[in-house]
């Protein structure tokens, strides 16, 4: 499923989050309307409990996924010294089905429902291989800062 490393993008050119709260490694596809990303669970991660990602974790990983759709509008140019504020509007449905270990990696899919200028609500599924962990249906605002 994963496409060659070479056609890998490293998301923080599309997010402002940094360590230790960036929660997604690399857009595996980007378009206006969909993303899919990819993260590996590591043993340092603030979200691993007990050797799981915890549910704190799926979330802002949904979030930050989801956000990169909105996110590739204000991070286009990655050498640029963009700033911006972004946060969760509205959480309208998260089922968690099950938490991922320590080392594995998870990929989740994300599709825009509904865009407003800034505002946007956007569907996430998060897997590990086929088994479904996260489904989400979140809003999210993402606006540039001075």
């Amino acid at each position: 499923m994963e496409p060659k490393q070479d056609n890998l993008i490293d998301i923080s050119q599309f997010l402002p989050h940094r360590t230790p709260m960036l929660m997604a490694d690399y857009i595996l596809e980007l378009t206006p309307e969909k993303v899919v990303t990819s993260f590996e669970i590591k043993a340092g991660n603030i979200f691993v409990r007990n050797g799981f990602f915890s549910e704190s974790g799926l979330i802002e990983h949904s979030a930050q996924t989801s956000s990169s759709i909105l996110g590739q509008n204000f991070f286009a140019n990655p050498d640029s010294d963009t700033k911006v504020i972004g946060f969760i509007t509205n959480i309208k449905k998260i089922e968690i089905f099950e938490l991922p270990a320590v080392g594995k990696k998870i990929i989740s899919k994300a599709s825009l429902i509904s865009k407003y200028e800034n505002i946007c609500q956007i569907f996430c599924e998060t897997f590990l291989d086929e088994k479904l962990l996260i489904r989400t249906e979140i809003s999210l605002f993402i606006q540039e800062v001075n």
